[in-house]
């Protein structure tokens, strides 16, 4: 039973683009690795910015700076 873990920021990220993105990983194992969709697993989680760093800052100060 194949089990994908999509780690994204929390802003704004709709119901469709989240189905789109399930939808599409899971064609993807089909496709290159013949898994069954059957019993491929998807699991979106989406983090706070200020719960995600880059470079040592968080994306939310990251964001404010234009970076």
């Amino acid at each position: 039973m194949p089990y994908i873990n999509i780690k994204i920021t929390k802003e704004g990220v709709t119901t469709e683009q989240k189905a789109r993105l399930i939808k599409g990983a899971t064609d993807l194992l089909v496709d290159v690795l013949g898994k069954n969709p059957a019993t491929t697993v998807v699991v979106i989680d989406e983090v706070e910015t200020d719960n995600w760093g880059i470079a040592g800052e968080t994306v939310t100060v990251r964001r404010q700076v234009g970076q």
